[in-house]
């Protein structure tokens, strides 16, 4: 009876900086200048990949749809961590939390599907160069990302679904600035463990199932790259993957340490710092890994700012 009299929380308060009251606005300037910075890099790189027909090819195309992806999972967060960092009142409605989980969640599992399907392009254009043409056709390149993000929506509605279906009647403060699995889960009024083992499973299918495929395709990268006769080959091969390394690294380094530990490591501090990371810094950092270390990119940019430039003449 003293359950069903208690009221069921309408919306959650992120206390995410609240302990940073007096850096909250240098941490505004801060955070907007790199999310303005990376808004503008990614735009470069999917109207440059847009514009120059030597950059239409499956490699540059993965690299779109992941400037598209990482553009829009910070468009979920980062506006509205702006705007609690200026303002008094940083709540969010149960709704609009289960929206914006759904809709991170939906992004992030396909981001590492996505990743999964750009260690396979590397894996047919080193293992099989006669077949690339066929093997990565324009329908293939779609299917894979449509796939990619068919799993990311299934595993994405199945976790929303579990975490908001619990009750929510104890607290609303959410010590994080997003509605992350984690925070939200410890509000909830009980924790079903089965709940919690379904999601921590969903979470280990999604970063280990790519994971592996990301490494079954390195390794056959690895084994026919050795058997490159030339020096300059072998170095030009490994150049092409290691964009792709660093940012597999960082991707499964982050989220490997959110969602794969033992809840009873969980601390607020630790977390917000990570999300920080891969929600302002990894998709700052991203596109500049891609774009600066590839000298096709670099290329192909010259020449549409030349095009450019000389059209407005």
């Amino acid at each position: 009876m003293e359950r069903a009299n208690e009221t069921a929380v309408s919306e959650f308060v992120f206390l995410g900086f609240s302990s940073l009251v007096g850096l909250q606005r240098l941490l505004f300037v801060i955070f907007l200048l790199l999310y303005l910075f990376t808004l503008g890099t990614n735009a470069v790189i999917l109207s440059t990949i847009l514009l120059d027909r030597a950059l239409h090819t499956p490699m540059y195309f993965f690299l779109a749809v992941l400037s598209c992806s990482e553009t829009s999972y910070t468009f979920v967060i980062v506006p509205k961590m702006l705007v609690d960092l200026l303002s008094q009142k940083r709540t969010i409605s149960f709704m609009g939390c289960a929206i914006q989980m759904f809709t991170f969640l939906f992004l992030g599992c396909s981001h590492s599907f996505l990743l999964a399907a750009m260690g396979y392009d590397r894996y047919v254009a080193i293992c099989n160069p006669l077949r690339y043409a066929m093997l990565m056709s324009h329908g293939v390149c779609l299917g894979l990302v449509a796939m990619a993000c068919a799993c990311g929506f299934t595993v994405s509605i199945i976790i929303t679904s579990l975490v908001f279906h619990l009750p929510f009647h104890s607290s609303n403060q959410l010590l994080h600035f997003f509605c992350d699995i984690s925070p939200v889960l410890k509000l909830a009024s009980y924790h079903s463990h089965l709940v919690q083992m379904i999601i921590f499973m969903l979470c280990a299918l999604v970063l280990v199932i790519p994971l592996l495929l990301i490494l079954v395709s390195y390794i056959h990268i690895i084994f026919a790259i050795l058997q490159f006769p030339s020096s300059v080959g072998r170095y030009k091969a490994f150049s092409t993957c290691a964009s792709h390394l660093i940012v597999v690294t960082v991707h499964y380094g982050c989220a490997s340490f959110i969602y794969l530990r033992p809840k009873t490591n969980y601390t607020s501090s630790q977390d917000t710092l990570i999300s920080v990371s891969y929600t302002i810094l990894t998709p700052l950092f991203n596109p500049m890994i891609y774009s600066l270390r590839n000298k096709e990119f670099k290329s192909a940019f010259r020449r549409v700012m030349g095009r450019t430039f000389f059209s407005t003449q």
